[in-house]
């Protein structure tokens, strides 16, 4: 018995030690972990220069968009939010990627929705105009190739996320050769839908928030018909976007519309003569798939296109860029004019002063593109603000996108649409034909709105639609008027009307 007494003491010694070095073996791993997680949180704000991390979140080691955080961006403001920049392939087997920038909400950032922004042509980028230099928080300055803060960013009130689209389009790229010849609006669409499910990966957070579409110009093309595409697709749940609406600044439409308002409001703003007037009136059937046989419309149209190339077409009451007008790669009005194709003519759709060569001046250095994920810093990427090749070969674009409108606003999607009333691209005029065309019925007639008490422009109230016009704005609206546009986008976001009282 004592033998076994001292066999069972010796066994509950072995199991007791046994024990305790398991509980120290926990004990430590869990100072490791807690260790290896303050480390974390610790790099993560410390590795944040110019003040771009102020605010504590959650530590989540996966799923975070981390890789792409943005943190030493040469001359960036200090600010008090983050942003990330990167690539999302689209396209794991023809190798393409599209490059995007975003920018956390500068206050509340968890509980604000999430807005892509568009900028058209086809081909220009919505970094190199929408992000820094309409109504991102770091706007390219003219005092050298360094930023500014912009005190109206649309950040106030959204997390505001760039795309650069399609592929050829600042940083954006494919390995295959034969993207860049199948480039048109559904090519677009689609690469579009497949990069918002890709960065949902790297921001999951976002994946169900309350989201927005909006853009300018060509993007009154590329904006719908992602938001129809998206809205197909989501009857998977599996693929469930919460798209609420869109927004849309002096938009391409309706290739008719969009060509019987330009030369109505050219006309209508002396910047040509009666005589031409009448001419495109009585021989240009905008309708037809034909327009271009008859020669008096030619040569009419001609006279107008010669005649906005004397001044900035995109806000006729402003001075021209002079050095622009000298630079090749600068032309004051890129034209794509095939008489032999059914498709209407185009003019690149982007606003072209000056700040255009400083944007391209910051987005070639070699520490700013490192600083966003786009090269090592020494072998770097050839960036334009627009890519002229594109523009000139885009395979396919819609006569109109007015179908859209309709089946989403039968969806109850949120639809506002601006002009600027001082640009000739796609001017006021041609906006209101198309929304015309739509036939519905006014809710709200006609009325200004203000702001800081004064008369920003007009509006009309629609069912199912908004449209406001910006009093002195040219082709991109943030840029002549940044104050006023910003709560024109908070109006917008909550679903209330534009302040329609002083």
């Amino acid at each position: 018995m004592a033998i076994y007494r001292h066999i069972g003491l010796g066994v509950f010694y072995q199991v007791v030690g046994i024990f305790s070095i398991m509980v120290f073996v926990l004990k430590v791993m869990d100072f490791l972990t807690w260790a290896l997680l303050a480390l974390f949180s610790l790099e993560h704000v410390m590795g944040v220069r110019n003040g771009t991390q102020t605010h504590e979140k959650e530590v989540n080691l996966q799923g975070t968009g981390s890789e792409d955080l943005v943190t030493a961006l040469p001359g960036q403001p200090n600010v008090g939010f983050r942003h990330y920049a990167g690539y999302v392939t689209v396209n794991e087997k023809k190798g393409r990627a599209l490059f995007y920038w975003f920018y956390e909400a500068s206050t509340n950032p968890d509980e604000k929705p999430l807005v892509l922004w568009l900028n058209g042509g086809p081909g220009c980028s919505s970094v190199g105009y929408g992000a820094t230099q309409e109504i991102g928080p770091f706007i390219v300055d003219t005092d050298g190739p360094k930023l500014k803060f912009n005190p109206h960013s649309w950040n106030r009130e959204a997390n505001m996320l760039f795309l650069e689209s399609p592929v050829g389009v600042g940083f954006s790229y494919s390995n295959t050769t034969s993207d860049y010849n199948n480039l048109g609006d559904e090519f677009t669409a689609n690469d579009a839908y497949r990069f918002l499910h890709k960065w949902f990966l790297k921001f999951p957070s976002y994946r169900r928030r309350s989201f927005y579409i909006a853009g300018e110009s060509y993007a009154g093309k590329y904006v719908p018909e992602l938001a129809e595409v998206i809205y197909d697709k989501n009857k998977d749940s599996s693929l469930f976007i919460d798209l609420k609406g869109f927004l849309l600044g002096n938009p391409e439409t309706s290739h008719a519309e969009d060509w019987r308002g330009m030369v109505d409001y050219a006309w209508s703003h002396a910047v040509v003569s009666d005589e031409t007037h009448k001419i495109i009136r009585e021989n240009c059937n905008f309708d037809s798939n034909d327009t271009w046989s008859n020669d008096y419309c030619n040569q009419a149209v001609d006279e107008v296109l010669k005649q906005y190339k004397e001044i900035d077409i995109y806000s006729l009451y402003t001075s021209i860029c002079i050095k622009n007008s000298t630079d090749s790669d600068g032309k004051s009005m890129e034209i794509m004019f095939k008489r032999t194709s059914k498709m209407m003519p185009r003019i690149m759709g982007g606003y072209n002063p000056c700040l255009d060569e400083y944007a391209k001046a910051f987005y070639n250095r070699h520490d700013v593109q490192k600083a966003l994920h786009v090269s090592d810093g020494l072998h770097l990427k050839n960036w334009s603000i627009c890519n002229n090749h594109i523009f000139r070969e885009w395979s396919s674009s819609r006569s109109s996108v007015l179908p859209v409108y309709k089946k989403l606003i039968s969806a109850g999607l949120r639809i506002w649409v601006y002009s600027g009333d001082t640009d000739g691209r796609v001017p006021v005029l041609s906006t209101r034909y198309s929304l015309s065309a739509l036939g519905l019925p006014i809710t709200r007639a006609w009325r200004p709105w203000y702001h800081h008490k004064q008369v920003s422009g007009w509006f009309q109230e629609y069912k199912g639609l908004t449209f406001a016009t910006f009093r002195g704005a040219g082709h991109s609206v943030p840029v002549f008027k940044p104050s006023n546009s910003l709560a024109f986008f908070a109006s917008f976001l909550v679903g209330e009307s534009p302040p329609f009282e002083r």
